[in-house]
């Protein structure tokens, strides 16, 4: 993989905060316009929640990012110490939140990796094994945790009935299949074949219309293959604490509004099953939305999956659950960029 040092400089650039503030801004207000049920009133009701179910929320979404650097730490077998590690997330959530996130942030994390003193094999196959996993409990956890909804996933909206109509549920099914199909091949060519991938890559891309990226094809097959001899080897003392942390880091990723919707209501336990079912919906939504961090696209969904929990505290609560997920990371970004390009670049230039 060849960085290119500025279009990674051109991703981590702390003006682009303003890009998906604005739009999420934007929406909002036009959500507060266009709504008649939203008023001054509504926003008032953010004092009523439970001060114990925001605090809850918060310690999860903390939580959450404690394991995001204990996974990072564990997956590159303690070369980073935990300052370090605490670096690489932040502005791996931070390019991840100004980028869409049909894009994501893998080049960044790659090359922030590099910079951090890992070999560039080393580091692709990290950045590779978080995604394999992350995308692993997607396609075995959403079929249990659907099971357990009993069929409660899809939101009866009347907004998404004119706008998608039952499209939401092939939506979601068609890329469950691509997520899924995407992520076995990904797995066996990392862990058991890397190189007939490779060559069933070339076969592919030597087709006519396709030749031209047949260089480009090469180059990822000999990624493969490099991030595979990277983790030949590995026993389940260094897999089973990265899956564990996988499985914690994603069930607080979404138990978060589970806090936070508990703050506005008592709810069963069957309502804590939905709600965590849909947000693996809204996930896919979001993940194909062309928005950086899915701005916009997740605030105007946020109604449609969940006004049936939170009614007339519905539009506050989408407000405080981007202000606790998204927003700190694009402040926190902009905050520790500056120190780290100073730390990683012109403290070895001294040195």
């Amino acid at each position: 993989m060849k960085l290119d040092n500025k279009k990674i400089f051109e991703t981590l650039n702390p003006n682009k905060v303003w890009v998906p503030v604005l739009i999420g801004v934007g929406i909002v207000f036009l959500m507060f316009y266009l709504d008649p049920n939203v008023n001054a009133k509504t926003l008032k009701g953010v004092f009523d929640a439970s001060a114990w179910g925001i605090i809850l929320a918060i310690l999860v979404i903390l939580g959450r990012d404690a394991g995001y650097i204990y996974r990072i730490r564990e997956i590159t077998d303690r070369q980073l110490t935990w300052t370090r590690a605490i670096y690489v997330i932040i502005l791996w959530e931070f390019a991840s939140a100004v980028t869409p996130s049909v894009v994501g942030g893998t080049a960044v994390a790659v090359f922030i990796l590099n910079k951090e003193g890992i070999k560039l094999g080393k580091a692709i196959a990290y950045v590779m094994v978080t995604a394999i996993l992350d995308n692993l409990f997607f396609v075995i956890g959403a079929p249990i945790i659907l099971f357990f909804a009993q069929g409660n996933i899809f939101p009866a909206s009347r907004v998404m009935e004119m706008r998608l109509g039952r499209s939401l549920e092939l939506l979601f099914w068609t890329s469950y299949g691509l997520y899924a199909f995407y992520s076995f091949i990904m797995a066996a060519a990392l862990f058991f074949k890397p190189r007939v991938f490779k060559w069933i890559l070339l076969k592919i891309y030597s087709i006519k219309w396709l030749r031209k990226w047949k260089h480009s094809a090469n180059e990822y097959g000999n990624q493969i293959i490099e991030a595979s001899k990277e983790l030949v080897g590995k026993n389940y003392k260094y897999w089973l604490p990265i899956i564990v942390a996988t499985i914690f880091i994603w069930c607080s990723r979404y138990l978060m509004l589970n806090a936070l919707i508990g703050a506005y209501d008592s709810l069963t336990f069957s309502e804590h099953i939905i709600i965590f079912a849909r947000q693996v919906i809204m996930w896919i939504v979001m993940m194909i939305s062309p928005t950086p961090g899915s701005s916009g696209t997740a605030e105007f969904f946020f109604a449609q999956f969940f006004q049936q929990f939170l009614q007339g505290y519905t539009f506050v609560t989408s407000i405080l659950w981007r202000l606790l997920s998204y927003y700190p990371y694009l402040l926190l970004g902009a905050i520790f960029l500056p120190r780290w390009v100073k730390q990683v670049f012109f403290k070895k230039k001294e040195d």
